[in-house]
């Protein structure tokens, strides 16, 4: 019978590991078993962070556009509030980019929603 020879499945699952772990620190970045841990718990933060990304941008432009609007005297809530009886459809990130971009056009906008 021919020789067999083994672990060539086991040592590309290895390398795969390893290469995941490029560019830790320590041990992890060189020991199969740490790197492995590293890796699964690199894939958890970066699964959870995707949905917490959209969370923080989202109060970030609701904040920019606060402040922006504070400076003509008005309030974000009111200002929403004003946007849904008219039915303009303008997302929180599109306004807050005009308030930061086109403050003269963003002022043009409140004067006419007003």
């Amino acid at each position: 019978m021919a020789r067999i020879k083994r672990g060539t499945t086991a040592s590309k699952r290895r390398k795969k590991i390893l290469k995941a772990a490029k560019g830790y620190r320590w041990r992890r970045k060189s020991n199969y078993r740490a790197a492995k841990e590293a890796v699964i718990k690199a894939g958890k933060y970066a699964y959870r962070d995707r949905k917490a990304k959209k969370r923080s941008f989202r109060r970030l432009w609701i904040l920019r556009l606060n402040n922006a609007l504070r400076m003509h005297g008005i309030k974000y809530s009111e200002f929403i509030k004003i946007l849904k009886d008219k039915k303009v459809i303008l997302d929180r990130k599109v306004l807050s980019q005009l308030a930061i971009e086109n403050p003269e056009m963003f002022k043009m906008f409140i004067e006419k929603m007003k």
